[in-house]
């Protein structure tokens, strides 16, 4: 999508930080912009600000909620009549540790942070198919789901899983003319960790060093509306990675020489390489940016359902 000039985004996680940055960025291209947010808060100060542009409408949205965020949907349907662009970015810290006992956390983390984005998939990638006009879906994952995040399992397990979630998304919706991105931000300055001078609550004093290492890099973080114009650059370029920090760049290149280290010396079956060619050679077309071609089947229709026929402790 080159021309976005009239053209229709909803952005969930819309009314604060980096959901606002690219509805500023999109309003900037001409567009029309449906920001959906579930802190009242939020979008009470983003209406000020954004007070007059009649190219905004706002609905509150739990992105948890498929009954919820579909009457959002639709809500925003009737207001402008389409969607184009879907940002799938609502997304809340916490969710505690790995082997920590609790459970209601977790599952309130990844609800939100991977639930929310199959949510807003399954309700509005089928609206854009219908629609006939071509489109682009943006899943906002993390730098944490590229490299680990100390203390925050479950949010770097929803963010890692968005990452894997939104390749074979764009795998599927490439031969249908929708294009997929994923964000991979860094330190931005956002609602999810407050600055102390922000939050009078926060007792810096005794706060362990790690938090106190990450309030210092938020105070020099990237903004918000920064990454919406680096948003913007991915949706026309159809580009998949969509990264905004590159002080991450040394520690990524490292980890995946120690990954292409862990390969066995030992060749592969002239089979299993002609099946793997095969199939590097579709993601590398499904996947590709730009207007490369690709396979005329729906990788969809082309699925495997082993079920049953999985031998046991098969993956």
């Amino acid at each position: 999508m080159q021309d976005l000039t009239g053209k229709v985004a909803f952005i969930t996680g819309g009314a604060s930080g980096i959901g606002l940055g690219m509805g500023k960025a999109f309003l900037a291209e001409g567009m029309k912009v449906a920001l959906a947010d579930w802190n009242d808060e939020h979008i009470a100060r983003a209406k000020a600000e954004l007070a007059g542009n009649n190219a905004v409408h706002f609905v509150k949205a739990n992105v948890a909620d498929r009954d919820n965020l579909q009457a959002a949907v639709d809500e925003v349907l009737e207001h402008f009549g389409k969607i184009h662009v879907l940002c799938n970015n609502a997304g809340v810290n916490g969710g505690g540790t790995a082997a920590a006992p609790d459970f209601d956390s977790w599952d309130k983390a990844i609800s939100v942070n991977l639930g929310g984005v199959v949510n807003g998939t399954k309700i509005i990638a089928p609206i854009i198919r219908a629609q006939g006009e071509g489109g682009h879906i943006v899943n906002t994952s993390s730098m944490a789901g590229v490299v680990p995040l100390p203390g925050l399992a479950a949010y770097s397990t929803a963010k890692y899983a968005v990452r894997g979630y939104s390749e074979s998304l764009r795998m599927q919706l490439a031969p249908k003319g929708i294009g997929v991105s994923c964000l991979f931000p860094g330190a931005t300055r956002t609602a999810l960790v407050p600055l102390p001078e922000d939050d009078p609550s926060i007792d810096e004093e005794n706060a362990p060093q790690f938090l106190k290492d990450l309030w210092d890099a938020m105070r020099g973080a990237i903004d918000p509306e920064d990454t919406g114009r680096f948003v913007v650059e991915a949706i026309k370029e159809n580009r998949f990675y969509v990264f905004t920090n590159r002080e991450f760049l040394d520690e990524v290149k490292e980890r995946h020489r120690e990954i292409e280290a862990a390969f066995p010396d030992e060749e592969a079956t002239p089979g299993r390489i002609k099946f793997e060619t095969m199939r590097a050679n579709q993601v590398r077309d499904l996947m590709a940016p730009g207007n490369r071609p690709v396979p005329k089947e729906d990788p969809a229709d082309m699925a495997l359902d082993l079920g049953s026929k999985s031998p046991a402790g098969g993956q």
